[in-house]
């Protein structure tokens, strides 16, 4: 796996949260991760096929995996759910270790934007406007 793993997060509208975390699988292993958040100096798993999910994001959260990108989408984000997430991605039997990236989210601090918000790190504009694109698309179907 390249250790070049880029994270971002994305408010919509309707106050769901999604982290995409993108990445490179030089192998044809499959690929396990995890992703949690840290607030009060305590990390809570989120989802994660890794470790064991807890019981306050089971029915809120959810993965969905295309190509070389994992997207967690939470639903009904609130300030109660503000703090450092981190997205751990492993190919199975690559011991070079995981790859780790974490991106502070702060709901006060999300830029609103044509009805999401937007906080990216070490991720390039290309991408930026790549995971942009299907959110933009529904915008604009809505308005027709």
């Amino acid at each position: 796996m390249n250790p070049t793993v880029s994270i971002a997060v994305i408010l919509t509208v309707g106050q769901n949260l999604r982290v995409d975390c993108r990445y490179e699988n030089k192998t044809d292993n499959p690929l396990t991760y995890e992703f949690s958040i840290t607030k009060d100096n305590r990390k809570h798993v989120i989802h994660s096929t890794i470790s064991v999910s807890e019981n306050i994001y089971r029915s809120r959260a959810n993965v969905t995996m295309h190509k070389n990108l994992v997207c967690l989408h939470l639903q009904s984000f609130t300030t109660s759910d503000e703090g450092i997430y981190m997205c751990e991605l492993k190919a199975t039997n690559d011991y070079t270790g995981n790859q780790i990236r974490n991106i502070t989210v702060i709901k006060d601090k999300l830029e609103k934007c044509a009805g999401f918000s937007l906080l990216i790190q070490n991720t390039s504009w290309l991408l930026l406007l790549l995971l942009s694109l299907p959110l933009l698309q529904a915008v604009d179907f809505v308005s027709l």
